[in-house]
């Protein structure tokens, strides 16, 4: 199958491919830019980035972002669009921001005025992110859902109050890596499969325009990408299988941590963000069963579901500071991966694997 180009908006994308927008310092300028100037949809991720080049363009306490302003950085956020376009031009390039973080409205019009070319958001319903974004005409919305109901929610509260429907929607199943839209016990059941959630949302799409739908979750190569094109997806989203790239903003101890991980290391675990997050089974999770995992003491306080802290000490763990570590490269990191995780068993060339995943 030959993959088509895709129109988002008034943007081309030459191949049907988004990297999926990955925090903290998964996909920033290096990996983001590297994918939008093959083709490819590279998007940067808006998280943690008071943590970007040594954190210094972060407020400090005990050597991590304070807070919401320093740890959703907009200078650092506009430094990583700047040299983001230094390796892609004017390629489209986007930026995921999640709905449950603290200051979700500024921190859209922060990437917006950063030049991002598409915003999406997932973790959450975002039912006002047109409300950020209407001096910014040009840029395309599009949310992540898990279900047709979902994104029937969001099409009949964006035509009512803005008039306004999603330039394009990814459907995310649950074989993702990071926050999952299941509950625990729901990630297992066989309905809400990203091959039989996609028909769904395809149909509800139709309802509303027929907008195009990226699918996302447990999609590893080109055959996994012909299988949701046949099901009535225009494209697909990608996250992990970029992590094995040179040019990924991860850690050597991410990249690492992946290429070592099996099969049976990659597991769900509970989050302070009150969904199950899909992680690599590290020394951490040993450390929050026996309740030896670092001291939760929220300084950057990150999304809202947490409540400054309280569900971070119920779950033992605060995940702020523990991506944080990842990012830099500490044992006690939390390693976000997809199901297919285990089966990255090299570091190449982000051209490389765009080449292989559309040849």
């Amino acid at each position: 199958m030959k993959l088509k180009s895709l129109k988002i908006g008034k943007w081309e994308i030459q191949h049907p491919i988004f990297q999926g927008g990955m925090g903290v310092g998964i996909s920033w300028d290096r990996l983001a830019g590297s994918v939008s100037a093959t083709g490819a949809m590279g998007i940067i991720s808006s998280v943690g980035t008071g943590y970007y080049e040594n954190k210094r363009f972060s407020t400090l306490r005990l050597d991590r972002p304070k807070n919401v302003d320093s740890f959703y950085s907009k200078d650092a956020l506009f430094e990583i669009f700047k040299n983001a376009r230094k390796l892609c031009g004017d390629s489209p390039i986007g930026a995921n921001v999640l709905y449950a973080i603290n200051d979700y409205g500024r921190v859209v019009r922060d990437a917006c005025e950063a030049g991002a070319n598409a915003i999406i958001t997932g973790a959450g319903l975002p039912t006002n992110m047109p409300e950020f974004t209407k001096d910014f005409p040009d840029v395309a919305l599009i949310p992540i859902v898990s279900s047709a109901k979902a994104l029937k929610i969001i099409c009949k509260r964006w035509s009512k109050r803005y008039n306004k429907l999603p330039d394009a929607v990814i459907v995310e199943g649950p074989l993702s890596g990071g926050h999952q839209g299941f509950s625990y016990d729901a990630c297992f059941e066989e309905k809400n499969k990203l091959e039989n959630i996609v028909p769904e949302v395809k149909k509800e799409a139709e309802n509303w325009g027929d907008m195009p739908l990226i699918a996302a979750g447990g999609i590893w190569d080109k055959k996994d990408i012909e299988k949701f094109i046949s099901l009535g997806a225009s494209g697909v989203q990608m996250g992990t299988r970029f992590i094995a790239t040179h040019e990924c903003d991860a850690s050597d101890k991410f990249k690492k941590t992946l290429l070592n991980a099996k099969e049976d290391d990659i597991k769900l675990i509970k989050s302070p963000v009150g969904y199950p997050a899909r992680a690599i089974k590290t020394k951490l999770m040993d450390m929050i069963a026996d309740k030896t995992a670092p001291k939760v003491k929220c300084i950057s306080n990150c999304v809202a579901p947490c409540q400054r802290g309280v569900e971070a000490t119920k779950v033992g763990y605060c995940i702020a500071d523990r991506l944080g570590d990842a990012f830099m490269g500490e044992d006690d990191g939390l390693f976000f991966s997809g199901s297919n995780g285990y089966k990255a068993n090299e570091i190449v060339h982000v051209k490389d694997l765009v080449k292989e995943l559309t040849d």
